[in-house]
């Protein structure tokens, strides 16, 4: 077959197979993304995939699709930085703030504690301490795109939604400088030489330089579509730029022991929050980009499903060792969110149920355990492992959980049916 044709069918049944999973997934009163995810589990190398009915890990693998996931990443960033609005964030700017580094730090550190002390527990060197510190700092990230979805399939709006959004990005900043600060403290513990330039200087330079770019792509944005006035022109121009920060974000450069990187998520969400700051009809821009975006998003999540590893399950070990980590990161993400709202005296809803909100883990998580491997050998592949095992519990979990949660806090009301052919029934 054509190599074009055996894309072009691929991504067809892709998207097919999400949205067939989806009605089923409505009847079972479950998040539409969950159904993407196990839909590209279905279809992903390991079932269906294997007869040549989807992802195959030889001739047509999940990741051959890297850039469309790159892209609707970057659209699910643009979409979040609608969220740091400066009225609103006036309002919880502090109390996002707070939280969002509070349960990221104290996370890891309950991670930490539990996974080292699994260390001596387990024979030895089957959990090398640099590798539960490494974990640790994996468990800072959560997943944006899970959650936002879960909040735009079901309109959820208020006290716990409009602080869970903020703290959800925030968690890509603080995530970046744990993970870099716990690298350089387990590459030391290997060698036993501190790297302080990699520790500290470079991750906080990839966050500054990330949020510079996006702020300035924001301001050429705004400035841009003021020479377009049809609709359609001016979301065509909301792609390009979303499209070229992604592209941007992509490129890194070295100088002696500094690297000089970008995240796409933070350079995204930074381009969104300027635009919809400065611009007067942003939301609706937002809006029709969110539209377009929409089968991008369900290849996005199908394809995620299928790179999910199901061979993982296969070593006991990381079986064991998933299991550990998935309840220490459970709990340090519920009470961390729990005792910083507190701190802050937050509404009361908050306090109870956006931990549980905060449980999604994916595309961050990923890539700091793809860095992971540059450790080489053992540890590094446990850390991918490890990882893997958790993404595929959690982003299977975590939405519903999510879904729950929302309800719980009167975020999410109940509506009659709703169809783009009838009426809507009350």
């Amino acid at each position: 077959m054509n190599p074009s044709a055996v894309v072009f069918f691929t991504l067809s049944w892709a998207l097919l197979s999400g949205l067939l999973l989806s009605r089923l997934a409505k009847k079972m009163e479950l998040p539409a993304v969950t159904a993407y995810l196990v839909a590209g589990v279905l279809i992903g190398p390991f079932l269906l995939g294997n007869l040549g009915l989807g992802f195959n890990h030889v001739s047509n693998p999940p990741e051959k699709y890297s850039m469309l996931c790159d892209l609707a990443l970057g659209f699910i960033a643009f979409a979040i930085g609608n969220e740091f609005r400066l009225a609103q964030l006036k309002q919880i700017g502090k109390q996002a703030t707070v939280i969002g580094i509070f349960q990221a730090v104290f996370t890891t550190i309950i991670v930490d504690i539990a996974l080292i002390g699994l260390s001596f527990i387990l024979p030895e060197g089957m959990l090398p301490i640099s590798a539960a510190i490494l974990l640790g700092a994996v468990a800072t990230a959560t997943a944006p795109a899970a959650t936002l979805m879960v909040v735009r399939q079901y309109k959820a709006k208020g006290p716990v939604t409009d602080i869970l959004l903020p703290v959800v990005a925030l968690d890509d900043a603080v995530g970046l400088v744990v993970f870099a600060i716990s690298f350089g403290v387990a590459s030391a513990i290997n060698t036993g030489t501190i790297d302080v330039i990699s520790m500290i200087v470079n991750p906080i330079l990839e966050v500054v330089l990330s949020i510079g770019l996006g702020a300035l792509m924001g301001y050429l944005f705004t400035m841009c579509e003021k020479f377009f006035h049809s609709r359609s022109k001016r979301m065509a121009v909301s792609v390009t730029f979303v499209m070229l920060t992604v592209a941007i974000s992509t490129m890194h450069f070295e100088f002696g022991s500094v690297h000089i990187a970008f995240s796409s998520l933070l350079a995204c969400m930074m381009l969104g929050t300027v635009f919809c700051n400065i611009c007067d009809f942003s939301e609706e821009l937002m809006d029709r980009a969110d539209r377009w975006t929409a089968p991008l998003l369900i290849l996005f999540f199908v394809i995620s499903g299928a790179e999910l590893n199901l061979s993982v399950f296969a070593n006991w070990l990381f079986v064991v060792i998933g299991v550990a980590y998935i309840a220490s990161r459970t709990l340090g993400k519920y009470y961390g969110a729990r005792i910083s709202a507190k701190m802050t005296n937050c509404d009361e809803n908050i306090v109870k149920y956006l931990g549980i909100t905060l449980l999604p883990q994916a595309g961050v998580a990923l890539g700091m355990a793809s860095q992971a491997l540059e450790f080489g050998g053992e540890i590094g592949r446990l850390v991918q492992s490890i990882t893997l095992f958790s993404v595929l519990v959690y982003e299977l979990v975590g939405p519903y959980l999510t879904k729950i949660a929302l309800i719980k806090a009167g975020d999410i009301k109940p509506e009659g049916k709703t169809s783009a052919r009838t009426k809507d029934k009350a």
